[in-house]
């Protein structure tokens, strides 16, 4: 993964998700800390959400990280694809270390952990050329 997409989606911390079950579409915006090891976003959301139980039917999702910008010269912003994560105890426990490292105000309202495992990332960044690309796809 190209260090200009590792550093963007370390130094960001807001994502949206898209789901789709029965040809129905829905988004969500969700606060996340980015395992840069694994490769895998973790966030927290309550498991009655409508992307959550969407995602726990179809984990194969999708989602933007973007930053509020000022001039078209300055856009940067993450396409991705990825394969949602319903964590077991051992996963969970790890997730919820990295996440209160980033978030430990987060403790205050427990919310079940979740993770989204990248398969493949499109960044638009303007501040390498106007509409440059970069590409990443998991092997």
């Amino acid at each position: 993964m190209d260090s200009k997409i590792i550093k963007y989606i370390s130094n960001n911390k807001v994502l949206s998700i898209a789901t789709c079950v029965d040809n129905q579409p829905y988004c969500a915006i969700c606060f996340y800390v980015f395992d840069i090891e694994n490769k895998v976003l973790i966030f927290l959301s309550d498991n009655v959400t409508r992307h959550i139980s969407e995602a726990l039917k179809n984990k194969q999702v999708a989602g933007t990280i973007t930053t509020k910008v000022t001039t078209v010269a300055k856009i940067q912003g993450i396409q991705f694809t990825g394969e949602f994560i319903n964590p077991d105890k051992l996963q969970a426990n790890i997730f919820y270390e990295k996440y209160y490292e980033k978030f430990p105000f987060a403790k205050a309202k427990p919310s079940p952990i979740w993770g989204i495992k990248l398969t493949s990332i499109k960044m638009t960044d303007n501040t390498l050329g106007f509409g440059k690309k970069l590409l990443w796809e998991e092997k």
